[in-house]
């Protein structure tokens, strides 16, 4: 089974890109996030009880946890749902955050003691450029600077929470690590909210419902789970090569379920994104 994950969560993380928008329509970015993990957090203790965990962890333990949970939930989803919700287009923002696995690459060496392969590199290079042109860059002569420059800290964010969460490698069951990731991450967007955001509302319909219900289930519980499980038992630059075909799965779901068009060139996007990460990857 544990060889389909990665297949697995590019689709689910992919299709976060898709149920974003309606959520921040109808809330404000940092509302969205702290409602969103404080449902998550109840899942994973619910779970933890269910399956006898041992919740208490020790203080170094619930720092590193917390750590990623704000790296990962506060300052990287922060940022992709700010940027969004400020008017920046989500193909922008992808393009911003697909820039992580070049980043982690870069940092992998002398932080975690990996050796940087140049087939790596290569594939690295190819996943880049196919992930470009599916993205494109037809996307209006505005954007607003805030919304780039919350989808940089979000870049930064990912690629340090990658790297630190590798290093650190938590010895305790991960669904404790994620509840209490969860925890760190209302923590965080509760503070941004009281002492930051002077905008703060939430508009609960079916429409928010249905999104939120995707990414608490599916994107948070789903893909992050499994996300914590490849970065675990995997390198950190080959885990992140997956994130190349992020665009063009989001891309591929856009078309099937918005009817966004898709070109000739995302198709060879699409094929050049997959060599590339196949070559990064490989044993």
């Amino acid at each position: 089974m544990s060889k389909f994950f990665p297949l697995i969560f590019v689709i689910l993380w992919s299709s976060a890109f898709i149920t974003t928008l309606p959520i921040v329509l109808n809330s404000d970015p940092f509302s969205a996030l702290a409602f969103r993990f404080f449902f998550v957090a109840i899942c994973f203790f619910i779970y933890c009880l269910f399956k006898k965990l041992k919740i208490l962890i020790g203080i170094k333990n619930l720092f590193n946890s917390f750590s990623t949970g704000i790296l990962f939930h506060g300052f990287y989803l922060g940022g992709v749902f700010y940027s969004i919700f400020v008017g920046l287009p989500t193909a922008i923002v992808a393009l911003i955050v697909t820039l992580q696995p070049i980043l982690t690459n870069i940092l992998a060496g002398p932080l975690l003691k990996e050796k940087i392969l140049l087939n790596q590199w290569i594939g690295i290079f190819l996943g880049f450029i196919g992930s470009v042109l599916v993205i494109g860059f037809d996307v209006g002569k505005s954007l607003p600077i805030d919304g780039i420059i919350a989808g940089i800290i979000a870049l930064l964010a990912i690629t340090s929470s990658t790297i630190w969460q590798k290093k650190v490698s938590n010895n305790i069951p991960l669904a404790v690590n994620n509840m209490y990731q969860a925890i760190g991450a209302v923590i965080f967007h509760l503070f941004i909210l009281v002492f930051i955001f002077e905008r703060p509302f939430l508009n609960i319909n079916s429409q928010f419902l249905l999104a939120m219900s995707h990414q608490i289930f599916l994107v948070s519980l789903g893909a992050f789970s499994i996300l914590m499980y490849l970065i675990k038992k995997n390198s950190a630059s080959k885990t992140v090569s997956l994130f190349f075909l992020i665009p063009i799965v989001t891309a591929t779901m856009a078309w099937i379920f918005l009817n966004e068009n898709l070109t000739t060139v995302d198709l060879i996007g699409f094929i050049i994104a997959s060599i590339g990460v196949f070559i990064a990857t490989r044993k």
